[in-house]
């Protein structure tokens, strides 16, 4: 009878010195524990809600009545057959349209001003930070009452300089009203943009600059032909990571105006909440934020492709 063939069991991977390999050596395993956090994190808070969402599209389900029943697409007529989610459609464009080239264009502006060298510059880095890492909700209040229709400080600065003569009513006009959401949004991710870029110009040798400059090529050129290109990637990224906030941002729209005046502020982000939890339709407000899913999935596929690259930078 022929022996039973076994494989041996592999040994104990081991140091060059020949001791045990401790167990926080071992690549594999620390990143799987380093994955973990990130996959409870994505599965709790965001693919857990979106499967609910689809669930919630289909069916009756609402604030007073949270049993479950199957509708089928009747809350998808609903909401194609109501003229705020088309006109929230439509604003959502605009002001992603409108921030997006407003953050681009002033974050590579500060961004060049913080890479120059001059005194206090941590101090300046410092407060231009400052709008983005303070809570959304609190600079929103703030911007309030600065835009108050009454109180408004900017009104009582430009009445009496003599460029007006009653109040603007910043919040009180359907286009001041979207003005002011834009302005106040890009304020906000300005920073944000300004950091990533700044990055990126840091990262150009030093070689290349005087190289240019020795060459005879002044800003405006340099920057068209030597900055922009090799920032482009991190250009990109920060854009895209802006049209991101900006889909799903709805502090700013429901601090500021709540939608108003007549609906005419109002993007998709709000106007689901609004359906959703204010008038307590579980099921339309589903319907309304999952209209965000494929405009967020473009934009997740745009960024991979721009960090892939810059990575051949």
């Amino acid at each position: 009878m022929a022996d039973t063939l076994t494989e041996p069991t592999a040994p104990p991977k081991r140091q060059p010195d020949g001791t045990r390999q401790r167990l926080a050596d071992r690549d594999g395993f620390l990143a799987w524990i380093f994955l973990v956090p990130t996959v409870v994190y994505i599965v709790a808070l965001v693919a857990i809600p979106f499967f609910m969402a689809i669930a919630f599209a289909f069916s009756d389900v609402t604030a007073g009545n949270p049993s479950y029943g199957w509708v089928g697409l009747e809350n998808f007529y609903r909401v194609f057959d109501d003229a705020v989610f088309w006109q929230a459609l439509g604003n959502t464009f605009v002001f992603t349209a409108i921030s997006m080239v407003l953050i681009v264009v002033l974050g590579k502006v500060l961004a060049m001003i913080l890479v120059a060298d001059f005194k206090g510059k941590w101090l300046v880095r410092f407060l231009v930070l400052l709008p983005w890492t303070t809570p959304v909700a609190l600079s929103s209040v703030t911007w309030l009452w600065l835009l108050h229709s009454i109180y408004s400080p900017i009104d009582w600065v430009l009445r009496n300089v003599g460029l007006i003569e009653d109040n603007m009513y910043f919040l009180g006009r359907p286009g001041l009203a979207m003005a002011s959401v834009i302005a106040v949004h890009v304020w906000r991710l300005v920073p944000l943009a300004a950091v990533i870029m700044m990055v990126g110009i840091l990262s150009i040798p030093d070689d290349i600059t005087e190289a240019s400059r020795i060459d005879g090529a002044g800003f405006w050129r340099r920057m068209f032909e030597v900055t922009i290109p090799l920032t482009f990637p991190l250009i990109a990224v920060a854009a895209l990571f802006g049209a991101i906030f900006t889909f799903t941002d709805m502090a700013v729209v429901y601090v500021l105006t709540g939608g108003g005046p007549t609906n005419s502020t109002h993007v998709l982000a709000s106007w689901s909440f609004v359906r959703g939890i204010g008038g307590g339709d579980i099921g339309q407000g589903a319907v309304i934020a999952l209209f965000l899913f494929p405009l967020l999935l473009a934009a997740a596929v745009l960024i991979l492709r721009a960090v892939r690259k810059m990575e051949t930078i």
